[in-house]
């Protein structure tokens, strides 16, 4: 099983990153801010554009260390990959299947059967947990029409129409987030999901909450072999790492929305914690950013049991879990991709 190590994350956007032995500095201005071994670290996600060394990116990439860089607004800039180290009968394998409609979406039946079974599972267990300050029976009646829907993906072989049974849940489900923000509702209102620019706080840290999980997805993806570029449901477009947007669909609600919601209904983050910019983008300030990331990141360390495994892992292992899955399901080491199924 694969060690969970640390992720180091640069918020300051006049930060540059260097290489001094098997450390990296970072360095404001000609001042050393700090000085870390690189042997603890697994990923380095820097936002800002001041950059780093080619010393470091070239030991990053030796060393199988994700170096990711990203705007202060969370959007994706540039990856650093080394030599690819994969299987290349397994990448061949995966654009064969890529390449074929109909394979590519008996496999991206089960990415959208996980993603909407745990949704349904969201519903049910805010229902669970809090009885008295939500209205179940609009729930319960979200929670039957994803069963219902469910009940259609797993027969479907065309992706377009997969692609619209996956539509209809997400109105579903989304029609029901609002609901579930228990605190704060002042100024944590959810309308509806807002993308490019994020128009509200709520999403402002769906938004953010995504390209992090996005960010693990792809390097564990690239981690087992696999291409994180070339996907079955989510096709092929310059810049976008399709099979990772692929997979991270069955993540994407017990994974990013719970924290989100969590951050909220815990007071973590308030609105004094958001700027809005003069297009009506709403970001994050930096204190706020610096926070999230250091609540995402214990989150990550917290432990389950894997539904499939039957073993403890943490959450920060699970992409990690999902990308071998998908590789040993291309190998024929398994009949069938098995999701993330939570409850």
């Amino acid at each position: 099983m694969k060690r969970l190590l640390n992720t180091l994350y640069v918020t300051q956007s006049d930060t540059y990153l260097s290489l001094d032995g098997g450390n990296i500095v970072l360095q404001k201005d000609q001042e050393k801010l700090a000085r870390i071994p690189l042997h603890n670290l697994e990923t380095i996600i820097s936002f800002g554009y001041t950059g780093a060394s080619p010393a470091l990116m070239g030991y990053c990439a030796e060393h199988n260390i994700a170096l990711t860089f990203f705007t202060m607004n969370g959007h994706f800039l540039a990856r650093v990959i080394g030599k690819s180290r994969g299987n290349v009968v397994l990448r061949k394998k995966q654009y064969r299947v890529s390449d074929d409609l109909t394979e590519s979406c008996l496999i991206s039946r089960n990415f959208i059967l996980g993603k909407v079974f745990n949704h349904k599972w969201i519903l049910e267990r805010t229902t669970r947990d809090y009885p008295l300050r939500v209205k179940v029976q609009p729930f319960k009646e979200a929670s039957q029409e994803l069963t219902r829907i469910l009940k259609d993906i797993r027969v479907c072989n065309d992706l377009e129409r997969l692609r619209g049974l996956e539509g209809q849940a997400a109105t579903i489900y989304f029609s029901m987030f609002d609901q579930m923000i228990l605190q704060q509702k002042d100024h944590f209102i959810f309308h509806g999901r807002s993308r490019r620019p994020p128009l509200d706080n709520v999403n402002a840290m769906l938004s953010f909450a995504y390209t992090l999980l996005a960010n693990d997805v792809t390097a564990a993806l690239e981690g087992v072999g696999l291409d994180a570029y070339v996907g079955f449901m989510h096709r092929e477009r310059p810049g976008r790492a399709s099979l990772a947007l692929d997979l991270m669909e069955e993540l994407r609600g017990v994974y990013a929305d719970r924290f989100v919601i969590s951050l909220i209904n815990k007071r973590i983050l308030h609105n004094n914690d958001f700027l809005k910019k003069e297009n009506g983008a709403v970001i994050m300030n930096e204190e706020a950013r610096r926070l999230f990331l250091k609540t995402w990141q214990t989150k990550k360390q917290e432990t389950l049991t894997h539904p499939f495994l039957g073993e403890k892992i943490s959450w920060g292992l699970v992409p990690h879990v999902q990308a071998l899955l998908l590789a040993r399901f291309l190998r024929n080491d398994l009949d069938e991709y098995p999701p993330f199924l939570w409850k």
